[in-house]
């Protein structure tokens, strides 16, 4: 497959126009033309490039890829670290950040809802982005019982905030960096909201609202929309498709 029919299937199948992000959606640093191998992965990290280069990979297609708002402009130490490895190897960088978040199919949301079992997963349609999501799970649970089942899917502990004794049916979610999302999960009155990371703030506006709260990690509930959408690619295009997890507790 070459790159620039690569680039705007998944610029078209991820809807990328619609998003307003963070940092560029698409193609970020240019590779070879010909892509037969691809490697996924959450970050675009130095270790995950070095996987990709003893893979003989053509592109890497990552979550969190480069040239955030905000960041240093220019190329020096860790960044330019990346990207020389990346184009002394002739690899093609592709990012996708809140359109694989929000992606119906293989999306972040939709991924994890399906790695927990919880049911009908559907778009909160008073946030923007279809960055929220809420559903229910098959049979009630207690808080100790879902944080258990939490942290065994997801292979690490996951944080817990709220009253113990309050059961759990209902629940909205945000994979990553989505805690403050947690208001609106108030607001929908469902029993539980999950995110990735946790702030200081998170704990009181949790227990002040009489809702559970989860942590689970920014890059464990993130790892999974990223899996299948270069699955989703093998399976198309007849691509060879590594997943590389960088090990990352946060």
């Amino acid at each position: 497959m070459d790159r620039h029919s690569l680039s705007t299937y998944l610029n078209e199948f991820l809807n990328v126009a619609k998003f307003k992000d963070y940092a560029p959606n698409g193609l970020q640093v240019q590779g070879k033309n010909a892509i037969r191998t691809i490697v996924t992965g959450v970050t675009a990290c130095q270790p995950l490039i070095e996987q990709a280069i003893a893979l003989n990979a053509d592109a890497i297609l990552v979550h969190h890829g480069f040239f955030w708002k905000n960041e240093p402009e220019v190329l020096t130490g860790m960044k330019y670290k990346r990207i020389k490895a990346l184009m002394d190897n002739n690899i093609n960088l592709f990012g996708y950040h809140l359109p694989l978040d929000a992606h119906h199919g293989v999306g972040n949301n939709v991924q994890l809802a399906q790695q927990l079992g919880i049911l009908n997963p559907t778009v909160c349609e008073n946030v923007p982005q279809d960055l929220l999501w809420h559903g229910h799970l098959m049979q009630t649970m207690s808080a100790s019982e879902f944080n258990a089942h939490i942290s065994q899917v997801l292979k690490r502990p996951a944080l817990h905030i709220g009253d113990s004794s309050k059961p759990i049916n209902t629940l909205a979610w945000c994979t990553g960096g989505a805690q403050d999302y947690i208001d609106y999960a108030v607001k929908m009155g469902v029993d539980a909201f999950i995110s990735g990371e946790v702030s200081e703030r998170t704990y009181h506006s949790a227990m002040e609202q009489n809702i559970h709260y989860f942590a689970a990690g920014h890059h464990a509930t993130e790892r999974y929309g990223i899996q299948a959408l270069g699955q989703h690619l093998a399976d198309k295009f007849g691509l060879t498709h590594h997943f590389v997890d960088v090990v990352n507790p946060v």
